[in-house]
């Protein structure tokens, strides 16, 4: 996400579109906006009206025309009063729309993100831009079109009546207005560089206290809640800075209005009071001109005081926008066919990978092929690109150059739902969602039944030690599973792929970091999984892969050695090397 700060015009262009469901809301918004400006802009004219007849003929002046007058503006402000009352209402549920547009715009897109993006972009900073930056877009696209709206109606109505009026008068007025403008737009520029700048830290802010609180067992573990403080300490009083520098630009925005807005008046007085000294304008033309003045001033001052929810707003639109540009890499490439009656036959034709942000070659070359329900386990060194093999089949990641085909189908050519359909992944970090058993597993097939659900327990292993939770299925299991054990949330994540029932089957160490009961448990649920199925075990543990049909041993980004358990061992190669070693660990 680059922190280049974009044009207004083209923040405005991207956000224009998201009016167009809302059109006739929008339109009407307006007129009412009319309405209400034209009851303002009345006032004057009935005073003027009023002073002037009382001046020159006050016999004309009756008791039925005031009353007359009276009862008018009386209306006006009924009609003022229903209009605003629309525009308050109708016009911030508008806003509001807009703003869960956006909001769902951009969640769906970050759900076709590759896994490069989430590894170079902080969730605390994705959170914020989804929710806090788009708070003040409701705002925003109530009041931008409306504010601007009845600022040019009153300016341009203002400038005709005072012509009309006294038409010198009036251009020595206008002539304050463009140097007003241009000030104005120096601290404005600065208010949008500042604001930006906070939205930046806020996400910075979040991703802190997200990381603490996810990890505030190990932070307790160590003792190190002081260094967590000390940290937390610095970055908040890095924001405070920030706020510091915005509110200093904010405040030199508003004085430079008042200065002008004081200008202003000045020049109304000592300008009108001497043409009205030497009868260039009568007492009845002073009271309107001094009430139009002071309208136009407060329609300025109002678009000085949006301008603070203004940049608020185009903050929040370009950070949105930051994301809509972050570029899709994995997609459904034109005329991708759904992926049908699935057998396993995996195949990697000279397949290269290289990360696309720091372009390390992870594999290289790499041609396979794996027979339908073939178990083949891959192990090597850490970094030999296990992990990353495996990924490239359900397209987390798309290959380099090479390419590989399921059932002699390339995987660029299918749809990603059903590639990744008839995939399973179990691996070591398992992730719950917060919610019941229950639903963590019937994620695997939503929709699925309640016996579908159960039978899937049944053969992870996971129905019994369901059973027994307090609420059973219904148990509620913490963010992130946190009130199961290791074992038990493994359990529960191999129901959810069993319930999936997918043709192909990857198990990235998914027993590694489990004690030894537990690992037993979850091996035989893993051995039920894998019937049936092609299977690509990544072990960690030599001695869970003794059975598998075929071991690759990778290291160097190739594919080293090549055969079974027992073949293997006799070349005394590297898998030797490494089951002699964990042999001698007891691992």
């Amino acid at each position: 996400m680059g922190e280049r700060t974009k044009k207004t015009s083209e923040l405005i262009r991207r956000f224009a579109p998201y009016y167009k469901k809302y059109l006739p809301v929008l339109f009407l918004d307006l007129f009412c906006a009319s309405l209400t400006t034209v009851c303002e802009m009345v006032l004057p004219l009935i005073l003027r009206y009023i002073t002037n007849q009382g001046a020159q003929d006050l016999a004309s002046l009756t008791v039925k025309t005031i009353w007359g007058i009276g009862m008018l503006y009386f209306g006006l402000r009924i009609v003022d009063g229903i209009a605003n009352f629309y525009m308050a209402y109708t016009g911030h549920i508008m806003g509001a729309r807009i703003e869960t547009d956006m909001r769902q715009d951009a969640f769906e897109h970050l759900q076709k993100l590759s896994d490069t993006y989430y590894s170079n972009t902080k969730v605390g900073q994705l959170m914020s831009r989804i929710t806090n930056d788009l708070f003040d877009v409701t705002e925003f696209a109530h009041h931008c079109p409306e504010e601007f709206f009845i600022a040019f109606i009153k300016t341009v109505a203002a400038f005709l009546i005072l012509a009309r009026i006294n038409l010198l008068l009036t251009v020595i007025i206008f002539a304050i207005v463009p140097v007003m403008v241009v000030s104005c737009t120096y601290f404005n520029l600065k208010m949008r560089a500042a604001f930006k700048k906070q939205r930046v830290h806020i996400g910075e802010l979040n991703a802190r206290i997200e990381d603490n609180l996810l990890g505030n067992r190990v932070v307790r573990a160590f003792a190190n809640q002081d260094i967590e403080i000390e940290k937390f300490r610095k970055d908040n009083q890095a924001f405070l800075v920030i706020k510091r520098e915005m509110y200093k630009y904010m405040a030199a925005f508003q004085d430079t209005v008042r200065m002008f807005d004081g200008l202003m008046y000045t020049v109304v007085i000592v300008a009108g009071g001497l043409f009205l000294f030497h009868g260039y304008i009568n007492a009845g033309d002073l009271v309107a001109y001094t009430m139009y003045v002071s309208t136009l001033l407060t329609t300025i001052r109002r678009i000085i005081e949006f301008a603070e929810q203004f940049q608020r707003g185009m903050t929040g639109i370009e950070r949105f926008v930051e994301i809509m540009d972050s570029r899709i890499d994995i997609f459904d490439e034109p005329g991708a066919e759904p992926l049908h009656d699935v057998k396993g036959t995996i195949s990697f034709e000279h397949v290269s990978f290289e990360y696309p942000d720091d372009h390390n070659p992870v594999l290289s070359d790499i041609s396979l092929k794996i027979r339908p329900g073939e178990k083949v386990a891959l192990v090597g060194p850490s970094g030999g690109g296990k992990t990353t093999l495996c990924n490239l089949i359900p397209r987390f990641y798309d290959t380099t150059s090479g390419r590989i085909l399921v059932d002699g189908q390339d995987v660029r050519q299918v749809t990603l739902e059903s590639l990744r359909t008839n995939i399973g992944v179990v691996q070591q970090d398992v992730y719950l969602f917060s919610g019941t058993v229950y639903e963590n597993i019937e994620y695997g097939r939503p929709g699925a039944s309640r016996e579908e659900v159960l039978q899937a327990a049944r053969m992870a292993g996971a129905h019994e030690f369901i059973s027994q939770l307090k609420d059973g299925y219904d148990t509620y299991v913490g963010e992130r599973g946190v009130k199961l054990s290791g074992g038990q949330k493994q359990r529960i994540s191999i129901a959810r792929v069993f319930l999936k029932n997918p043709a192909i089957l990857i198990l990235d160490e998914a027993t590694s970091a489990l004690d030894n009961e537990s690992e037993h448990l979850v091996n035989l649920s893993l051995d039920k999984l894998a019937q049936g199925r092609t299977t690509l075990t990544i072990a960690h543990r030599l001695s869970t892969i003794r059975g598998a049909d075929r071991i690759l041993v990778l290291a160097g980004n190739h594919i080293v050695e090549e055969g079974s358990h027992e073949e293997l061992l006799k070349k005394r190669g590297m898998y030797y090397e490494l089951y002699t070693m964990a042999e001698q660990k007891g691992a």
